[in-house]
């Protein structure tokens, strides 16, 4: 028998306090691509699509991080002869992007968004065939992509014939592009000049462009242009099914640093049958263990035992873990779900130090409220006005009428919506009130339209947000 205190501080040693990578490069001992990612990360796939936590950002500096570019070959072979360039990301970085101030001053004297985005790639094709482009400024860029028509044209020709020749790919990704203006009009344009310019490129096949956008950005207008369909027709989702997320939490787990990481992979050979295999100093799971299978069960149920309590009256902890961590469109993110078995990990340690097991069943509870929390803030960071619009709601008990919310909101907004605007996107449909926060709202996940009307909040934000659900878990400061 192992000891379920040194697999306690086995899983705080493995789970790092945040998986959010903001243009660092990724551990490649914890990069997991599930099923539905592989499609994204393919060349074909222009418009990548996802919510918050999901892994934009993550895949964005794992494909511009060549290490790990060629880990990701193995799954995505035409990434084995791919140069990947970065142009649009969460880091500043002047001399291959513009950042907002700059979209802002050319737009502002007439300059439209697609100018500057066709100077970004000649930039960029500029280093892969080492023709000027003046770059000194990106005045001077944008003048001489006005001025010189014909030269971008053969400049894009001699890019993509040179990578022919050397049998190679080239890649530009962009990322983040809420960070290009505080107006969603004046982003709307960004973007779908930005979609206009990859359908440019479509026309060189060895060019290839992929856009990651958020679920609100994409579902805007952005795409209302001539032949969009092309784009639209290369669309991929990041989404993570549950047993991505115990398949995720084991890679994360059998890479665990020294002596914890050689407890963790016994753990995981005694429930598997075989051990994990190493491969170029990374541990590789089986296939048993990402998908959901009576092995990958068994491996979570090694951790946290078989029930929610007692009994099986209270759930399954490999299904409750998961569900209960999911937003109104029943999604959950990895971000969410490490940060609830670290923190459950650590409340047993505190709380229940003898339990036979490494995670209680009531820690696993308060793991959703640290996740929740988390969750919150992260949120805030992307919809600041969210936060503001949630506190009016403190104490009240969902699921409740829309009119109960909305009768909090007049209160404390008597000028409508607006007064919870910020120096960030605010809602999309404000100008509708308060019915179009909540459709905003509901879009985000965060709200949960029931059968009957009323609303209600998933745990995920419920907890954060400190609203209260008759036999749910508790929200902070309970």
């Amino acid at each position: 028998m192992k000891n379920p205190q040194d697999i306690r501080h086995a899983l705080v040693a493995a789970l790092p306090l945040t998986t959010a990578h903001y243009g660092e490069n990724p551990d490649r001992r914890f990069m997991y691509v599930p099923p539905a990612h592989t499609k994204a990360l393919r060349l074909e796939s222009n418009l990548v699509v996802g919510a918050r936590g999901v892994g934009k950002s993550f895949w964005t500096a794992a494909l511009r991080a060549e290490p790990l570019r060629r880990l990701l070959a193995q799954t995505v072979r035409d990434l084995e002869r791919t140069t990947v360039h970065v142009g649009f990301a969460v880091t500043p970085h002047i001399e291959a992007f513009p950042d907002s101030d700059v979209f802002a001053l050319f737009m502002s004297q007439g300059t439209p968004p697609y100018t500057l985005w066709r100077a970004v790639i000649a930039r960029w094709l500029a280093t892969l065939t080492t023709e000027f482009v003046p770059s000194e400024s990106w005045a001077a860029t944008v003048a001489w992509v006005q001025h010189n028509p014909e030269a971008l044209a053969r400049l894009v020709q001699h890019a993509n014939q040179q990578l022919t020749a050397e049998q190679r790919h080239g890649l530009i990704v962009f990322d983040a592009l809420d960070r290009t203006s505080a107006e969603w009009q004046t982003m709307d344009s960004i973007v779908r000049e930005l979609l206009r310019v990859v359908l440019w490129l479509k026309s060189y096949p060895r060019l290839h462009a992929k856009v990651f956008l958020r679920e609100d950005q994409f579902d805007r207008t952005v795409t209302a242009f001539p032949d969009a369909s092309k784009l639209l027709a290369t669309k991929t989702e990041l989404t993570w099914a549950p047993h991505d997320l115990h398949g995720l939490l084991w890679q994360m787990l059998c890479n665990a640093p020294d002596g914890y990481g050689t407890l963790l992979r016994s753990i995981y050979a005694a429930a598997i049958g075989t051990p994990p295999r190493e491969e170029d100093g990374v541990w590789q799971l089986a296939e048993q263990a990402k998908r959901d299978s009576a092995k990958q069960r068994a491996l979570f149920a090694a951790l946290a035992g078989s029930w929610m309590g007692k009994d099986r009256r209270r759930g399954v902890p490999y299904v409750w873990s998961v569900s209960h961590l999911a937003d109104g469109r029943g999604r959950t993110s990895p971000r969410s779900f490490l940060e609830a078995i670290r923190a459950a990990a650590e409340d047993t340690t505190e709380r229940y130090p003898d339990h036979t097991y490494a995670l209680h069943y009531e820690s696993i509870k308060r793991g959703v409220q640290s996740a929740s929390q988390i969750r919150v803030s992260e949120l805030a960071e992307d919809y600041p006005w969210v936060k503001t619009l949630m506190a009016p709601l403190y104490g009240l008990t969902v699921p409740c009428s829309f009119e109960m919310i909305e009768a909090r909101w007049l209160e404390h907004f008597p000028q409508g919506p607006g007064a919870a605007a910020c120096n960030r996107l605010p809602p999309q449909h404000a100008e509708l009130g308060w019915a179009g926060v909540r459709d905003d709202v509901t879009r985000l996940g965060i709200f949960e339209m029931m059968h009957d009307g009323r609303i209600n909040m998933p745990d995920l934000y419920r907890v954060g947000f400190g609203l209260a659900r008759r036999g749910g878990v508790k929200p902070l400061g309970n």
